[in-house]
């Protein structure tokens, strides 16, 4: 319960940091960092409006993708601390529901019957799947090391106290961090600012949704950046008793933040066609980061 709770709390001002930063490298002072949550709760005290070709998938997957990010949320324990639920294979769970989530977002962008729409549900789809292979091989190797297979053991059990631990973490880390990129249609795959008809991904999915409806999706990007956010922190917090592990949670989360804001403040996009090598390139990485960590344990030779 607590580290929903703490993931709760840390969207309502992660995106917040993420444009300070970005001000800040530009030369500006920029907006305060509540709002984006100012803007969103603007949207939720609107009514939707509906166009009259959209079917009840429309009107319900903001609700399913929200709900979705709950329910991945859930299981996002706080080191030694359970979430909500745990059980073994929970981050298959996580990964899929979150893809459910997504799912009803694209066959929402296809309900309205825009072909402009159909081209970003495409689009997201594809890099979704593509995304999908280095984080699973990513936690792959974070159960073999550990020898476990729920987020509450791999991240209980992982101790640093070694250069190659280090090394392994380190990797991690990156590869969590450009997946949240990813998963959260930002630089360098994508950019939410954009509104040009060819590199847009995201946004044209969302831009028929109105009202408390938009207000949900852009509520639940917040929270799907904190969620990865916890899962980067988990890595370094392990068994540390839960006094310590607040303030390194949040510490974290606030680097990760700025983090995201400085690579989007300086990683340009990159073109459609490279997307795909970029997304590739990472599960490329997870895969040498297996094959490391299996020739360390002999099970290669």
């Amino acid at each position: 319960m607590l580290s929903f709770a703490l993931i709760f709390a840390v969207s309502l001002f992660f995106s917040g940091i993420v444009v300070r930063t970005k001000s800040l490298a530009s030369g500006r002072k920029g907006p305060g960092i509540f709002q984006p949550m100012r803007d969103i709760w603007r949207s939720l005290r609107k009514g939707a409006v509906y166009s009259s070709v959209s079917s009840l998938v429309f009107r319900i997957a903001p609700s399913v993708y929200f709900a979705s990010v709950l329910a991945a949320i859930a299981v996002v324990p706080l080191g030694s601390n359970a979430g909500l639920f745990s059980f073994p294979c929970d981050f298959v769970f996580f990964a899929y529901v979150l893809a459910l989530g997504k799912f009803f977002c694209i066959i929402a962008a296809l309900d309205t019957g825009s072909s402009f729409e159909g081209m970003g549900a495409s689009r997201e789809a594809l890099f979704s799947m593509l995304a999908e292979p280095a984080f699973f091989v990513l936690m792959g190797t974070l159960g073999l090391i550990t020898g476990h297979t729920s987020f509450l053991q791999i991240f209980s059990d992982l101790h640093l106290g070694s250069s190659l631990s280090y090394a392994l973490v380190t990797i991690a880390c990156f590869l969590l961090l450009m997946i949240c990129m990813i998963e959260n249609s930002r630089m360098p795959v994508d950019d939410p600012k954009t509104h040009l008809e060819l590199t847009m991904i995201h946004e044209v999915m969302i831009l028929d949704n109105s009202g408390f409806d938009l207000g949900l999706i852009l509520h639940a990007t917040n929270l799907k950046f904190a969620m990865y956010g916890a899962l980067i922190a988990n890595l370094f917090i392990g068994n540390l008793e839960v006094a310590m592990a607040v303030p390194m949670f949040l510490a974290i989360q606030f680097a990760v933040a700025v983090a995201a804001g400085i690579i989007e403040s300086f990683m340009a996009r990159f073109r459609m066609g490279h997307n795909a090598q970029f997304i590739l390139v990472l599960s490329s990485l997870a895969l040498l980061m297996l094959f490391g960590v299996m020739l360390m344990q002999g099970q290669i030779n």
